[in-house]
């Protein structure tokens, strides 16, 4: 079983300034509940209770978040209103968490790579809290889990499709269907013109990754902004055959932008 599940959430979140100055992107309300609520959410219903959170020294908001806070429970206790943080303290009491700070925003592998310690050497599932997913039954990191149980050897991916107007936004994978919506993968190119991709089938922000990543993220040298790459390292085990990707049942929302962010909040509101 995968057990420990990784947020990489210490960007500056610049594309939400001013706000984000002094609060964190990851804790930007989606309707009543911050934007990290769902994503530690999904997780929790893929089983999975041990969080590593990568973040930076000015994020401290989201372990206060992630704390205890008796005075405010002792509050609603006495006026009966412990319904409006009750899914929030169900998380705190059956979770536990882990906190790591990455000095220096050197790309997603290098974000990841910070939390190596703290993941005990076991695979272990990645959430970009920026997707925002959104499904009928099985969350999207359970449906990864499930064809992980089938191949505890494989790194899981997961993709969607993607118009080809939006394609250069993306790594895309060339893979072969191996089962229905799952994916052998080839190989993978980062931000491809559409005339190029191998396909249009985008990686979102679930992995279930093998603790031998990481040193395979400490090899590759980083990329002309000095970034070091998840996808790079990706690429890497799928030569090898040691990647999978699923095409996830559900809704996928970039609340990494504007756009995406207020889609969501109306896309909830609406359901």
């Amino acid at each position: 079983m995968i057990k420990n599940c990784l947020f990489p959430v210490a960007g500056f979140g610049t594309r939400f300034l001013p706000v984000t100055k002094s609060i964190p992107k990851e804790m930007l309300p989606i309707l009543s509940k911050p934007l990290i609520h769902y994503s530690v959410q999904e997780a929790t219903e893929a089983g999975i209770n041990n969080f590593a959170i990568v973040l930076n020294k000015n994020k401290n908001a989201i372990k206060d978040y992630f704390s205890e806070y008796k005075e405010l429970d002792e509050i609603l206790i006495s006026n009966n209103k412990t319904n409006l943080i009750q899914s929030l303290n169900n998380i705190i009491d059956s979770c536990n968490f882990s906190y790591v700070n990455q000095t220096k925003m050197l790309g997603l592998g290098h974000a990841i790579l910070q939390a190596e310690n703290l993941l005990n050497g076991d695979p272990f599932g990645v959430i970009l809290p920026d997707d925002l997913c959104f499904t009928d039954e099985l969350s999207v990191l359970n449906q990864m889990v499930q064809i992980y149980k089938k191949n505890p050897q494989k790194n899981i991916i997961a993709v969607e499709e993607v118009d080809n107007s939006s394609i250069h936004k993306y790594g895309v994978i060339d893979g072969i269907e191996v089962d229905e919506d799952i994916y052998a993968v080839k190989g993978m190119i980062e931000k491809p013109l559409a005339k190029d991709a191998p396909s249009n089938l985008a990686i979102i922000g679930r992995y279930i990754l093998q603790p031998n990543v990481f040193g395979i993220l400490k090899e590759i040298k980083p990329d002309m902004r000095g970034e070091v790459q998840i996808t790079d390292a990706l690429n890497i085990l799928a030569m090898k055959g040691e990647v999978l990707a699923l095409k996830f049942k559900g809704k996928r929302i970039d609340c990494g932008s504007m756009e995406g962010y207020i889609e969501a909040n109306n896309f909830l509101a609406s359901i």
